[in-house]
């Protein structure tokens, strides 16, 4: 079992946003796997919507905390379903990351990504796959916090959608094939 936890913000305000995109890509695997409804957990703090894929039961998620409290879903999650941080797969957006870029990384550090320091802080482990889709850096004089909660501009839209898909294949292709194959194939 997996549990793939797609970050955001919950309130619709920040639909379209940057900092939206873990939604996005958990969003597209519902809809890829059948299941377009997600149901509030509130015990989580969470959206749910199950499905299976390849023989392997998937949970995919989205917070309902605010991102710098994501970790509260995350230990929810785990805890409720049995499922060890190993199988946590946790999906955010990243400055460092051009648009349109994806990269797998096995375990590390929160690379300053307050949602990440949340779960790490949480589960008091950072041995958990992270699917980092890009967003680029903010234009100068742009604090990151402000850029993240802007919509994503026309010119942007298209490289995000592909990022959205790309990490959509790799989710779908770490709960196939492992991590490392995964990194092999979407991390070039």
């Amino acid at each position: 079992m997996f549990l793939i936890l797609g970050l955001g913000n919950p309130l619709p305000e920040y639909v379209q946003t940057r900092h939206n995109l873990g939604y996005m890509v958990a969003e597209e695997l519902a809809l890829r796997l059948g299941n377009r409804t997600f149901k509030n957990h509130r015990k989580c703090h969470a959206l749910i919507s199950e499905a299976d894929y390849e023989g392997r039961h998937l949970i995919l998620a989205e917070n309902q905390t605010f991102m710098n409290e994501s970790g509260q879903s995350a230990q929810g999650l785990l805890h409720w379903y049995k499922i060890k941080s190993t199988s946590l797969i946790l999906i955010y957006d990243d400055l460092d990351l051009e648009p349109g870029k994806i990269r797998i990384r096995a375990k590390g550090n929160a690379g300053g990504h307050h949602g990440v320091e949340s779960v790490i802080s949480h589960l008091k482990t950072n041995e958990f796959v992270r699917v980092r889709v890009g967003i680029g850096k903010p234009p100068l004089g742009m604090e990151g916090a402000a850029y993240v909660l802007h919509r994503i501009p026309t010119a942007q839209q298209e490289s995000i959608s592909s990022a959205v898909t790309q990490a959509t294949d790799a989710v779908l292709d770490i709960v196939s094939h492992g991590i490392e194959h995964a990194m092999n194939v979407f991390n070039t």
